[in-house]
Order: C-alpha cells, then sequence, then structure tokens
C-alpha cells in the first residue's frame, strides 16, 4: 500500500528544513526483520536545531514515531501513517570528557559506544557490545546485557519534545525501571552522557571479545532477526518458559522461533510482518497455557496491519 504524499505540503511548511524528507519509504529496507509497510514520510533530519524546527512547525496533529537502526523493532505490513524521525550522521559524534565520561549521540551504534569507551580507557560500558542498536534505542527501553542496564551508566540526557522544546534530564528523571523508561513519550533523545570508571584498555576490549563470542555462539546473530523477543519475566527466562511450551523451531508462514535460542523469532525469508507477529502471539498463548504466565513483547511493533492481518493485540 501507499500513503499520500505529505512532502510537497510539509516543504511549504517548513522552508528552512535542511533535513530529508522521503514519501513512502520502505521501512522494510531499513529493519533488521526486513518486513514493514512504508512510512508515509521518513524525515532525517541534519542536526539537533532541524530536528527542533520540525517538530514545532510541522502540524500539531500529525502523527511522529521515532526509529533507530530497526534492530529491536517489528514493522506491520500497512506501514505507518505520518512521520517517521530517524536520526543520522547529525547525531553520531562521540566525546570523550574529563572524569571518565563520555557523551554520545543517539544514532551512535551500541557497538561504536563500547569501543570508543574502551579506547579511552573507560570500563563499565562493554556491555553494549552485546546491544544490537544505538544509543537512542538503549536510552528508551532502558537498554542492558550481561548483568548491566543502561541506567547504571547514564548520567545526563538530552532531548526534543513535539513542540521542539529542547530538555536535559537526569537519570532520575528518567524514570527508568527494566526494559522501560519512564520519560514522556513525546521526547526524542538526542545525546547521552554516560559515566564510566578508569580501566585497562586491554582488559576492556577482553571482555568485550567475550561478550561477542557469547553472542556468535548463543545468538541467531546472522538470521533475520529483531533480537530478544519477549521481557524476562520476575525469578523466569523468557527462552526457558519458551522451550518448556514447546515452542522451539516453531513455524507461522515464514517466521520461525530460533532453534538456536527460542527468545529470537526469525524471518526465513518470506515472512510478512503479520507472520511474526502471529508467531509471537502463539508463543505467547502457549506459555500462559503451559505455566501461567504471561509473556511481554520487548520487541516495538509499530504501524498497521494490512488488510485481513492480525489486529494489534497483546502487551
Amino acid at each position: 500500500m501507499s500513503f499520500a504524499d505529505l512532502t510537497s505540503e510539509l516543504s511549504a511548511q517548513l522552508p528552512e528544513l535542511k533535513g530529508r524528507m522521503k514519501a513512502n519509504a520502505l521501512l522494510s529496507d531499513i529493519t533488521w526483520f526486513r518486513v514493514g509497510g512504508p512510512a508515509q514520510l521518513l524525515f532525517t533530519p541534519a542536526d539537533e536545531s532541524d530536528l527542533a524546527y520540525f517538530l514545532s512547525h510541522c502540524p500539531g496533529d500529525l502523527p511522529v514515531t521515532v526509529i533507530g537502526l530497526g534492530s529491536n523493532l517489528l514493522v506491520r505490513d500497512g506501514g505507518i501513517p505520518g512521520a517517521v524521525i530517524r536520526l543520522g550522521r547529525g547525531f553520531g559524534a562521540i566525546a570523550i570528557e574529563p572524569g571518565n565520561r563520555l557523551r554520545a549521540g543517539a544514532a551512535v551504534p551500541d557497538v561504536k559506544l563500547a569501543r570508543a569507551a574502551a579506547d579511552a580507557g573507560i570500563s563499565g560500558l562493554s556491555f553494549y557490545r552485546g546491544i544490537p542498536g544505538c544509543v537512542g534505542g538503549a536510552l528508551r527501553m532502558n537498554g542492558g546485557a550481561h548483568g548491566s542496564e543502561t541506567k547504571d551508566v547514564v548520567a545526563e540526557v538530552r532531548a526534543v519534545d513535539r513542540k521542539g522544546v529542547v530538555h536535559t534530564l537526569n537519570v532520575s528523571d528518567m524514570n527508568y525501571d527494566y526494559r522501560h523508561c519512564g520519560a514522556r513519550e513525546d521526547y526524542i533523545f538526542v545525546e547521552a552522557l554516560f559515566q564510566g570508571e578508569a580501566g585497562d584498555r586491554e582488559k576492556i576490549l577482553a571482555e568485550m571479545a567475550e561478550i561477542a563470542e557469547y553472542r556468535e555462539q548463543a545468538q541467531p546473530v546472522k538470521s533475520r532477526t529483531g533480537g530478544s523477543t519477549f521481557k524476562n519475566p520476575p525469578r523466569h527466562s523468557a527462552w526457558k518458559l519458551i522451550d518448556a511450551a514447546g515452542c522451539r523451531g516453531f513455524e507461522v508462514g515464514g517466521a520461525k522461533v530460533s532453534e538456536k535460542h527460542c527468545n529470537f523469532l526469525i524471518n526465513e525469508g518470506s515472512a510478512t510482518g503479520a507472520d511474526l507477529e502471529r508467531l509471537g502471539e502463539a508463543v505467547r498463548a502457549r506459555v500462559k497455557e503451559l505455566s501461567g504466565i504471561e509473556l511481554e513483547w520487548e520487541i516495538r511493533r509499530l504501524g498497521i496491519a494490512a488488510s485481513g492481518d492480525l489486529p494489534e493485540r497483546g502487551s
């Protein structure tokens, strides 16, 4: 399907815009699952001021959705109406600051953040080597791995709201919980200041190598997947519940529960967004029936279903 082209209308309303707008942009080219319909408008701002200008001058009723690298994301087959904002090069800077601090733009990949910290001899950020996303996504979902979370290392966050106003937030303002951020939904995170500790570069790099090796051995990192599908319930591991429910290798259409790590869904090549969502919901139903535990989606599901596809459901 395709949406009405908003570019001409918005170009007239925002004559000073520097970033790039693209109508009906294929999000399947961006998401790691390689599925999903188009964005009605994909906007890549040039920098923070350009983002603030767009937000403060675009129509107030225009839906706005923010995406990152597309790793923890399932876009439905009908696409995403309104404006989809994806931060790019203008948000990709990294700077080392005194006191074992590191400032990074929201578009910086997590693995690049970990490497920059290691090169500067800053410990405490190695776990980002195991998160397949970017800084903005880690801030929004309190991304974590290997016993550490974003809330443990972030000191300050810079955000732009829907009116184009810039805010500086302390970690307490983020209201973090497990894989959850309680900051306002209309905040678009553009930058973060991370606090680490003095460390030895070679030891940090060795720790990162161990994390990378673990991911290679334990997770289907070379498949079309979106990362961990469900949050770990309190005192339980999602993959163990899924395995106990007999879902390892379970398939719906072109989507499959990974044989290697059953908290990962895989696009075998022909899956649609609906296949993946149906598969996830089938897994949730089986786990609930067997254990009484209701798994919560960790992967973000965005957009509208194509005609006849699965309606929005599940937490």
